[in-house]
């Protein structure tokens, strides 16, 4: 009646998962509760925004913006030098941080029974932050998952082919009108 979608836990307590619309299923058969994913994900401070993919897929990969406040500090306590939010994503080092708050949703998920398979197997860090402006969040920063998927669509292939790597150059808006191009070489973590 509410248009949720939940599961009922090993205790019998009902969890709302997503918006049953937003409900799909893997390959598999098994729940596919993006929302609920990208949820977990985002409670972590170095993540600030993350997009999950895996309806009718063998497997779940996501798309991850960091948080450039927090990761910036994190960075800077270690020595970590950047010049910007595309030069940060990029490194190793955030890769790894990145990785490390993954494996945790993974190892969560791992216990929940039906969401178990929804597990992300391959990730990669967004070189530019999805922003309202260029039409990728509502303005009351809601993804537009089907906006997203369908502007990155090389970046979903990327992801679902195996590829180590996958090269990008997106349009971009500025707050003052403006329009330009950021590029990168992203790298795609299993």
């Amino acid at each position: 009646m509410t248009g949720d979608a939940g599961l009922f836990d090993d205790e019998g307590h009902l969890k709302i998962i997503d918006r049953a619309k937003d409900v799909g299923k893997l390959a598999n058969g098994a729940i596919f509760a993006p929302n609920y994913i990208e949820n977990k994900l985002k409670f972590f401070q170095y993540i600030k925004e993350a997009v999950a993919f895996g309806d009718s897929r063998e497997m779940v990969c996501a798309f991850i913006n960091i948080d450039i406040g927090a990761v910036g500090n994190w960075a800077e306590r270690r020595g970590i030098a950047y010049s910007g939010y595309t030069d940060l994503a990029a490194k190793a080092e955030i890769y790894g941080l990145i990785q490390e708050c993954i494996e945790q949703v993974n190892s969560e998920l791992l216990g929940e029974g039906a969401l178990a398979d929804s597990q992300i197997h391959r990730f990669l860090i967004l070189h530019k932050e999805l922003d309202p402006d260029d039409d990728e969040l509502t303005r009351t920063r809601k993804v537009r998952r089907n906006f997203v998927a369908e502007k990155y669509a090389v970046l979903i292939d990327a992801l679902y082919s195996g590829k180590s790597s996958q090269f990008i150059e997106t349009a971009v808006k500025f707050e003052d009108g403006r329009q330009g191009k950021v590029a990168a070489d992203l790298q795609i973590r299993i």
